[in-house]
């Protein structure tokens, strides 16, 4: 394994740094970000034996309190964009500052998915799609993968793991013997990829750090995580800090014996998927490491810095634990809880109904347990709080409800005022506002509280 080293010779280009700055400011991060994540998906951030997704929604609740107004959030993954859309639609996934998809071959900045051109030109050096295809179609023990997988700068296959050695090096001597640059990845035990030698994951996470440089933006701490093959070149990014999770392909943990065992700053997890990102914050000091929802009692969940998104996760935890009876229905449970709610404070249903927030309060007694033995997940997702006095924050972010097999989402507007002279005194909820989020409304408005 080679050590990752940028190949582009970066040139400030003005579209671009407004794409990066401008995901940067929808994230709220305004100076360098704190900690950058990249992670694969597919068992790595995503744990697909996990049908509750318990650590996916850990890690969450961890990033939003904590880290989604001062950080950046990277997805790796080999997916496609059709089946990584897909995947948001089955999977509580949070929203990526930037998504690198089809084994490093295309960058989109934000929700949007505003893509990179300056990468897809640089790809298209001395590479001839065409010429892999003619080349590959020799081989009759490649299994062409679906149409949605072709990428134009990803040829991508199956073939089976005793046959894949003897393949690979085959195909190399075909691929240069036509003067190519090009590179073969293998993963998974099964997936084949052939891409541009300049391609893959860590050239495009260098590249990332390259252009953070051009705009002043280095990250104090970067973060890659992984799980096959086709993630072994993020950590030989340098200066990124690394983790295996505890269920790592062989390939890859074949790649870590022979190349950074010695290395302190990549470890092996030894927790599963998204648990083991957590653990790999911990481990390397990054920052925070314990999820809201791992505090039983959110009496001792304080963080060290206290921050509008922290307040907003701690609630929508607690909704949750209510719904499901997982915390008492006690008289000074609701009235502490109505502490934090301005008394003419008001509440707009997504319906368009307009509630006090105290009355809300009182209707939350009737909706005690009625979700108890059953599959209920709320989550955030975008925090973004925006200060707008000494005392006063507006916070957006997305609100999502699964309810059995039934998922909504309404975007979500609060206006939060500090309780004393600043935040660490707690905050009171002074309005609500919620619009659901188009294709993600609710026919039944009866059982939507907050």
């Amino acid at each position: 394994m080679f050590l990752v080293k940028p190949q582009l010779i970066l040139q400030p280009k003005h579209l671009l740094s407004k794409l990066l700055i401008g995901c940067m400011i929808m994230a709220g991060v305004n100076s360098c970000p704190r900690l950058m994540v990249v992670s694969d998906l597919d068992l790595t951030m995503v744990d697909h034996y996990d049908s509750e997704n318990h650590s996916l929604l850990r890690f969450n609740a961890l990033w939003e309190a904590n880290y989604r107004h001062n950080s950046l959030l990277v997805f790796s993954t080999g997916r496609s964009p059709a089946i990584y859309k897909q995947l948001r639609k089955e999977k509580p996934l949070l929203s990526p500052d930037i998504t690198v998809m089809s084994v490093g071959t295309e960058i989109a900045y934000g929700e949007s998915m505003v893509p990179d051109n300056d990468w897809v030109e640089f790809l298209n050096q001395n590479w001839d799609r065409n010429m892999v295809i003619e080349e590959t179609r020799k081989f009759p023990e490649l299994i062409p993968q679906s149409e949605t997988e072709q990428r134009p700068h990803k040829v991508s296959f199956y073939i089976e793991k005793d046959k894949a050695g003897e393949v690979i090096k085959a195909l190399s001597e075909s691929l240069e013997k036509n003067g190519l640059d090009f590179k073969i990845i293998y993963s998974g035990g099964i997936a084949l990829d052939v891409l541009p030698h300049g391609a893959g994951k860590g050239q495009a996470l260098a590249y990332l750090l390259k252009r953070l440089k051009t705009e002043g933006k280095v990250p104090d701490n970067t973060l890659a995580c992984g799980d096959s093959g086709n993630d072994a070149e993020l950590f030989s990014v340098p200066e990124v800090y690394g983790v295996m999770v505890s269920n790592a392909q062989e390939e890859l943990l074949q790649w870590y014996a022979e190349n950074a065992k010695n290395n302190p700053n990549i470890i092996h997890a030894t927790e599963r998927c998204a648990a083991g990102i957590i653990q790999a914050i911990g481990h390397f000091s990054l920052g925070p490491n314990t999820s809201p929802r791992d505090v039983p009692h959110f009496s001792e969940c304080k963080p060290d810095n206290v921050n509008p998104g922290h307040e907003i996760v701690k609630f929508y935890l607690f909704y949750e634990r209510w719904r499901c009876a997982e915390v008492e229905d006690t008289d000074p449970c609701m009235e502490n809880l109505k502490v934090d709610y301005h008394p003419a404070g008001v509440f707009v249903h997504p319906s368009g109904v307009e509630r006090s927030l105290h009355d809300c309060i009182n209707a939350m007694r009737s909706c005690y347990g009625d979700k108890q033995g059953r599959k209920f997940q709320v989550w955030v997702d975008r925090v973004s709080p925006v200060q707008m006095s000494s005392d006063t924050w507006i916070v957006k972010f997305d609100k999502w409800e699964l309810s059995g097999d039934e998922r909504h989402c309404c975007i979500t507007t609060v206006v939060l005022s500090s309780k004393g002279a600043d935040a660490s005194d707690g905050f009171t909820w002074r309005h609500m506002h919620q619009t659901w989020l188009e294709g993600w409304g609710g026919k039944d408005h009866s059982n939507w509280l907050f």
